[in-house]
């Protein structure tokens, strides 16, 4: 207040109080908007009082209303040129990357010139879906639309050790590759990793067992809604009460954790559904093993979900004469086949898949970092699934090929399409 006179708002304030982005152009915009607001303040206040001019005071009117359309006339400027840019193209689309949640922050990389070179650091190797995820990879960068971005394509797998694979991606940023992708051997060991490929002007992309960084994009399925969907399916086809045996995977994995919190939170909701759980190690032959001893052990049971190993686990059930139920389990190609012969006979499946195609998801979102979109820091990928009522031979399913691969082999969200029975024959063949 000025007296008993309440004093006259600036027609600015409203603009020099709204928020613009938090990037090196919003601060500076902001700035200049505050410059301005306190130009016409001063001015409001010099006139109010009644006073002139001194010679280090405000300037003349004429001079100052000047200066306020100079300034002005600079911060509608600097909002066109400075404003980041986001390339408007199907990379970015909210169907093929989306955030893992409302909270997940994006992040935005400055762009480059292609073509790039890429480089798969993958670990592990001695799984069939190690070896099929390489076969997408390969295939995706074939694609008509992303072999002309890519320059070179390396790939190195390294076993279960850590440091092995940390030279490797070294090795890669050193070599000064433009973009790695990276299956971790360990979620935690990577930090100093990521400082040295941002140094370097590197982007990493972290996928399926992903490093634990927000400085990087990772890409994965929501292994916690994996769980939930499987809890809301069988309750949907069991019913409220029974007995359900829930095959788990690696003990202490955090895919196995997430999957199972996320089964118990519908379970836990239906106190008349009792469970037992076995490991099975996402694998076959174990999960075979576990369930045939829990049906020596409780009899018979209701309902079944199982995280890998779910050819190996339907067929200890019809081995151990427990009658035909609802299972949910993952995509192999395998269990699949058996819901197809058995369906009719009360094998009602439902299955989901971590898809090798998760490789080519990457690929495809540091395609779209180096051409400067901004992406979700935790892209959440579609979780491929089919049903009983609906599978079809030859898209779903094949029958003519081996049990041990996942079939789940591409993300039609994000134009993604790969033939998984090309793939397995070329895996097979290697």
């Amino acid at each position: 207040m000025i007296g008993d006179k309440q004093r006259p708002l600036s027609p600015l304030r409203p603009l020099a109080h709204r928020a613009l982005p938090p990037s090196a152009s919003g601060i500076l915009l902001n700035r200049l908007l505050a410059i301005c607001y306190r130009e016409a303040l001063a001015y409001h206040s010099f006139r109010e009082a009644g006073g002139k001019p001194a010679a280090c005071s405000l300037h003349p009117p004429s001079v100052q209303m000047i200066m306020i359309k100079r300034i002005f006339a600079t911060v509608v400027i600097g909002a066109f040129v400075l404003a980041p840019t986001i390339q408007a193209a199907d990379n970015s689309s909210a169907d093929c990357f989306k955030p893992y949640s409302s909270d997940t922050k994006t992040l935005q990389f400055k762009a480059k010139k292609g073509p790039y070179r890429v480089a798969l650091a993958n670990g592990y190797i001695g799984n069939t879906w190690r070896i099929e995820m390489i076969k997408c990879l390969q295939a995706y960068a074939e694609d008509p639309e992303v072999k002309p971005l890519i320059k070179e394509l390396k790939i190195v797998s390294t076993g279960t050790d850590v440091a092995a694979q940390i030279g490797a991606v070294d090795n890669f940023i050193n070599a000064g590759y433009d973009l790695i992708l990276v299956n971790a051997v360990s979620s935690t060991a990577f930090k100093p990793v990521v400082e040295r490929a941002k140094r370097a002007g590197v982007i990493l992309i972290s996928f399926d067992n992903t490093i634990d960084s927000d400085q990087i994009v990772g890409v994965n399925e929501d292994q916690f809604e994996v769980g939930r969907l499987m809890g809301q399916w069988i309750v949907k086809k069991m019913g409220t009460e029974g007995n359900i045996i829930e095959v788990r995977g690696v003990a202490g994995n955090p895919v196995d954790l997430a999957r199972h919190k996320g089964l118990r939170e519908i379970l836990d909701k239906n106190p008349d559904i009792k469970s037992v759980e076995v490991v099975g190690n996402w694998d076959d032959g174990t999960a075979q093993k576990a369930v045939a001893d829990a049906v020596a052990v409780h009899g018979k049971f209701d309902g079944m979900t199982c995280q890998g190993g779910t050819t190996g686990a339907v067929r200890a059930l019809i081995d151990g004469h427990n009658p035909f139920i609802p299972v949910a389990g993952e995509a192999e190609n395998g269990f699949r086949k058996l819901i197809a012969e058995h369906s009719k006979e009360g094998l009602k499946g439902w299955s989901y898949g971590q898809s090798p195609a998760l490789v080519a998801l990457s690929l495809k979102a540091g395609l779209a970092a180096l051409q400067g979109n901004s992406l979700p820091q935790y892209i959440s990928a579609p979780i491929p699934q089919c049903e009983y009522e609906t599978m079809k031979a030859g898209v779903d399913y094949f029958p003519d090929l081996s049990d041990d691969f996942f079939v789940a082999s591409g993300f039609p969200q994000c134009n993604i399409t790969l033939d998984a029975g090309k793939l397995m024959n070329a895996a097979k063949s290697d």
